[in-house]
């Protein structure tokens, strides 16, 4: 049997949570400081998986990096990967932001690189990226199958400045063009139908202005960017992992009390608004100059739209255990593309409750007015989210099971233990 937790039923949770740095944030800010004049400190980098594949690559194609304990030090290239990398590879497991960043970044920079990664990443699409790419006149190869990893880049100047992309699949492949557009001559990027996961793009935005792009745009249907090359603001705070923070905000509306460190009253994180998801389903939230607190209520069932948040969207699949209504959760198609397919395995391991569980496409719906009282064991599919979000069902009087507890390395590593720390059982 495969590495397990046993978690014992938790009466309720209480204590103080200081939130990791967001993983969006920090691969983000790791590339764009590589790209950038001058040398970066990134304060309160995220220490994991993901982050972990991102400095790697970055060391791989000679960028000076100094990794402190909570801290990285980077000295920027002033512009594209550039010092004879001729016939790089690039392991970057099951990191999707590393994998589209670095896609675009290597495309307009001089060399020869392979993307490649754990089997998963050669499920999860990057067609409509490299086919943007593409269209710019950069050559990408697939080396397996078409339109997803191990792929194959011989960086050039791009030949073109106009790219049209859809906007249905994932938004990191729009981030991608966003964050390789300063350092290329410029982009103007049209968006092919509606654009998920918005929140994350308007992240990049703000993010590559902090380092001085000059943006302009045209709602979510047109961003133009200058050729403008990135600076160094000397250095960058990454927030608090806003999606992190949905698990323990979750725990405490259920049962308890917490206080959240690390997230700013203006977050650039769009997962910040599942505070307000929570407030509407009744949770008492309370924000302070320095912190959130989230206090035990009476929680009701919704019917929600949550594109926006695909990711902290899964959250609210436990929260359905302790509500007094059903929960469905609509328009998350993109789940299916994620670490694995969220819908599939959250009916899979939530029918193990007896409750009644229904999907679709692009959406889920629990009703947990009903529930067996079996012991339930739950695989984790190599996905952190996943396990994250079984830790919620140990506040329901019952003990589980949840296999693979250490797939949370890939954003959260010390996910059990601060969540044990919260968790009071008598």
């Amino acid at each position: 049997m495969k590495n397990a937790l046993n978690l014992k039923k938790i009466k309720s949770v209480e204590g103080k949570v200081i939130l990791p740095g967001s993983k969006s944030l920090t691969n983000r800010a790791l590339l764009i400081s590589a790209l950038a004049k001058g040398n970066t400190k990134l304060l309160n980098v995220l220490k994991s998986d993901d982050t972990s594949r991102m400095i790697e690559a970055l060391q791989t194609l000679k960028v000076k990096l100094k990794v402190n304990v909570s801290s990285v030090d980077v000295t920027g290239m002033g512009g594209v990967f550039n010092e004879g990398l001729n016939s790089v590879e690039l392991y970057l497991g099951n990191a999707g932001t590393a994998m589209r960043p670095l896609c675009a970044a290597l495309a307009v920079s001089t060399g020869v690189f392979t993307l490649t990664g754990e089997p998963r990443m050669m499920e999860r699409p990057i067609g409509p990226l490299t086919e943007a790419l593409r269209s710019l006149g950069i050559n990408i190869e697939y080396l397996n199958n078409d339109g997803f990893p191990p792929v194959r880049i011989r960086g050039a100047v791009p030949k073109f400045h106009e790219v049209t992309i859809s906007g249905s699949t994932s938004s990191q492949f729009i981030t991608a063009l966003l964050m390789a557009a300063p350092v290329c001559g410029g982009l103007k990027i049209k968006i092919k139908g509606d654009l998920i996961s918005k929140p994350y793009v308007d992240l990049t935005v703000k993010l590559i202005e902090k380092f001085g792009a000059v943006v302009s745009r045209n709602g979510y249907s047109e961003f133009t960017v200058e050729g403008t090359g990135y600076t160094s603001p000397g250095s960058y705070l990454i927030e608090g992992d806003a999606t992190g923070a949905t698990y323990f905000a979750a725990a405490a509306a259920i049962g308890g009390e917490l206080e959240l460190y690390g997230l700013p009253e203006d977050s650039v994180q769009g997962d910040i608004k599942f505070l307000d998801v929570l407030a509407q389903m009744g949770a008492k939230i309370k924000k302070t100059e320095s912190s959130v607190i989230i206090k035990k209520s009476k929680l009701h069932g919704i019917d929600i739209d949550m594109n926006a948040m695909p990711d902290a969207a899964m959250t609210l699949v436990p929260l359905a255990l302790y509500t007094d209504g059903p929960i469905t959760i609509r328009n998350i198609a993109s789940w299916r593309v994620k670490e694995t397919d969220r819908i599939e395995a959250m009916v899979k391991e939530m029918s193990k409750l007896g409750v009644k569980v229904e999907s679709g496409e692009d959406y889920i719906s629990i009703d947990a007015s009903t529930r067996n009282d079996v012991t339930p064991t739950f695989d984790t599919y190599n996905d952190h989210r996943m396990a994250m979000c079984f830790a919620l069902i140990a506040l329901s009087d019952t003990p589980i099971t949840i296999l693979d507890p250490k797939c949370t390395a890939k954003t959260f590593p010390t996910f059990f233990d601060e969540f044990e720390k919260l968790s009071i059982r008598n």
